[in-house]
């Protein structure tokens, strides 16, 4: 388990990053990380979900504009205040994962994309709550930030750029977890381990552009939220040949399927 630090805190990180990105229509690609997780997990359409970390709302707008029984919540109240205003039909609310205001046994399931992974000291508050407002037979699925030497790398870089010097203050950004890492700390909390499977969201090949897409040679991250970070022919072959050879070197997080057994 090896922690992130930058020259931003947390939170700020997060509400200027909700700032500068437009709100998500609903995702469009079932194939890649998260939606093709969710649609994995979601088997019944009559069950209420909550999206923990909902942010921009790729996800929360896919389930809603399908007809399920979602909520959102996320701890930036600008990014809550601006999915209200693109949908006031949203059930969204500004929320902490780690003082859940819900009763015990709410919810169906519990979808978390790169939410726990945020937290420095409570993340073990924050999947105690989520199993206890999960009903008996409830699934989580969540992702965690992979400890590995791919994001050890790219926290180097980021470093680099921030232009941050060796005695300017550092803040926590991140968590990174290893397998054994999660399977104690989900099962600490409750959970049983259905699955933790490494996983790509945006490919290391992607920030090299010749191994992009003809569609995505130039970056556009809302695009890439909505359809995937994709790769041309070649780059998906190397890097299918890459996460087949090493996939806990060349993934990014971990997405982890629990369910709930009380």
């Amino acid at each position: 388990m090896r922690a992130t630090y930058r020259n931003k805190g947390n939170k700020d990180y997060w509400k200027a990053r909700w700032e500068n990105i437009s709100i998500d229509p609903p995702k469009l690609n079932p194939d890649v990380y998260p939606l093709k997780y969710c649609i994995e997990t979601i088997k019944k359409k009559e069950a209420f979900i909550l999206e923990a970390g909902c942010g921009a709302g790729r996800i929360l707008n896919y389930y809603h504009s399908l007809g399920y029984k979602i909520k959102g919540i996320d701890f930036i109240e600008s990014v809550i205040d601006r999915l209200k205003k693109f949908d006031s039909s949203l059930d969204v609310e500004q929320g902490d994962i780690a003082e859940l205001q819900y009763q015990d046994a709410t919810f169906d399931y519990i979808l978390a994309f790169g939410l726990y992974h945020n937290l420095e000291y409570n993340v073990d508050d924050a999947l105690r709550e989520s199993f206890r407002v999960l009903k008996n037979q409830g699934t989580l699925c969540a992702s965690f930030r992979a400890d590995n030497i791919q994001n050890f790398l790219i926290d180097s870089e980021a470093r680099k750029k921030s232009n941050s010097s060796v005695d300017s203050e550092l803040f926590f950004h991140k968590m990174n977890y290893t397998v054994r890492d999660l399977k104690k700390l989900i099962t600490g909390s409750g959970f049983r381990i259905i699955s933790i499977e490494p996983v790509v969201n945006m490919p290391l090949l992607y920030k090299f552009r010749f191994f992009r897409d003809r569609g995505h040679k130039i970056f556009n991250e809302p695009l890439g939220r909505q359809e995937g970070y994709r790769l041309s022919k070649f780059g998906k072959y190397i890097q299918m040949l890459l996460m087949h050879v090493l996939p806990n070197v060349f993934c990014n997080v971990y997405v982890v399927k629990a369910i709930k057994e009380r």
